[in-house]
């Protein structure tokens, strides 16, 4: 009984320790974007039929469905992590005859952003201020935009900046017209 109760306790601690595990290896975990949240950073992103949408850690992919969806864009994700991405795969296989939107298996980091009309990320502090934002700025053609969920790009200044989204207070969402960012 009690190896039964072991193994219990054990299973519904693997999801918190793989979350714990990516935090600290990758420094950024799976956090998925509310929806509501998902579908204002789409609309603040200015995101016009045939843009190229891309979203830097995509995890279940739903920016970019929504952005396929809702927008007609060609909307990319990329996602390093095998468990999620195969989950986003999955959801996105049973999605095929709604979206033609792309989730890759790839790091991000590695990866031309030059042809982005948007970037769409929902990323913590330390990432966006050691990696991202010299990234971005270096791959990003000027008239690119990026839209941010939860944390401002250090050093940068914002277009626009929406406090909260209804009565959930889901937010801010920080928007980068890359022409504007000094």
């Amino acid at each position: 009984m009690s190896t039964l109760v072991s193994l219990i306790i054990l299973a519904m601690l693997l999801p918190f320790l793989y979350f714990i595990y990516e935090a600290s290896i990758k420094g950024v975990p799976f956090l998925p974007t509310p929806m509501k949240a998902a579908k204002k950073m789409l609309k603040l992103a200015k995101i016009k039929k045939g843009d190229i949408v891309i979203d830097i850690g995509c995890g279940d992919g739903r920016l970019v469905i929504l952005a396929d969806k809702l927008y007609q864009a060609n909307a990319i994700g990329f996602e390093l992590s095998p468990p999620i991405y195969f989950y986003a795969k999955l959801l996105n296989f049973f999605k095929k005859n709604e979206t033609n939107a792309k989730i890759l298996f790839a790091d991000s980091r590695k990866v031309d952003l030059s042809k982005a009309d948007a970037i769409v990320m929902y990323m913590l502090p330390k990432p966006l201020r050691e990696f991202w934002k010299d990234k971005l700025e270096e791959d990003l053609k000027p008239t690119a935009r990026v839209v941010s969920y939860a944390f401002s790009i250090q050093g940068w200044n914002h277009a626009h900046k929406e406090e909260s989204i209804g009565e959930e207070n889901i937010g801010p969402i920080y928007v980068y017209e890359m022409d504007k960012i000094y």
